[in-house]
């Protein structure tokens, strides 16, 4: 059985027992919404366009965003693999923020930016920036030292060494830095929505939970979780295995 068939089938089922759950008051509406009216909910937001300018304002942020964060997690990544003296010590540094959740940076934005769009993308910028420095980082330190002995045995020295031979043995450690960047920005986009003015997912999501509108707010949560996980499916998981299978590391 292909997986696309799994998974349909196994959703099928959770909706199922979800909808059998409502029926037989096994939970109060309020605290879950059945399918149905989590179904009418997203029917009505996406009729009255409410829903589509919140899809388009989140992926035009998170666009942004995550070019930036790739670009500049790129840059210091290389800058970190190619000095001891920067891994020793904004790499450090780079370790330690790392570890600092994304939302824990929405004072300090509001502060520098305000509540618009500049808070909301330095967050998601935060978020991608650093897994995709750590991922660079590490592609360019595992390089095979055969490649590279090869490679200056046939007069490859330098600059021409680290763009023939480095970056290209380091592209699948580019590729999963890339997707983990997409995953983190996505957490980091929809986490800094919620205190914003809108439009945009996570503002609507907290709309309807101060109005108690959970059909729609359990709506939301299936879009964003839909979003990450056909993304992530359907465009960085085929990207990476491409890759993999190209560099042989992957049957």
């Amino acid at each position: 059985m292909k997986p696309t068939v799994k998974r349909l089938i196994f959703f099928a089922v959770l909706i199922v027992f979800w909808e059998l759950g409502s029926r037989f008051e096994l939970w109060h509406e309020t605290i879950l919404p059945s399918p149905f009216s989590v179904y009418d909910s997203l029917m009505a937001g996406f009729s009255d366009m409410t829903l589509v300018y919140d899809l388009m304002a989140s992926f035009r942020r998170l666009l942004i965003g995550l070019v930036a964060a790739i670009l500049i997690g790129t840059s210091i990544g290389i800058l970190l693999a190619r000095s001891n003296t920067a891994d020793e010590t904004l790499g450090t540094l780079v370790l330690a923020l790392q570890s600092v959740p994304s939302i824990v940076w929405l004072p300090l934005a509001m502060m520098w930016f305000g509540l618009g769009e500049g808070s909301i993308i330095f967050v998601v910028i935060l978020g991608g920036t650093f897994v995709m420095i750590l991922n660079v980082r590490t592609g360019i330190k595992n390089v095979d030292p055969l490649f590279i002995k090869a490679a200056r045995t046939m007069g490859s020295n330098g600059l021409d060494l680290f763009i023939k031979v480095i970056i290209p043995a380091s592209v699948p450690y580019f590729v999963t830095g890339a997707r983990l960047a997409w995953a983190f920005a996505w957490r980091a986009l929809m986490a800094g929505e919620l205190l914003s003015s809108g439009p945009g997912l996570g503002y609507t999501l907290r709309y309807a939970s101060d109005f108690g509108n959970m059909s729609l707010v359990i709506g939301v949560m299936i879009i964003i979780g839909v979003v990450g996980a056909v993304v992530d499916l359907m465009i960085f998981q085929r990207i990476e295995k491409n890759v993999l299978k190209r560099w042989g590391l992957e049957t």
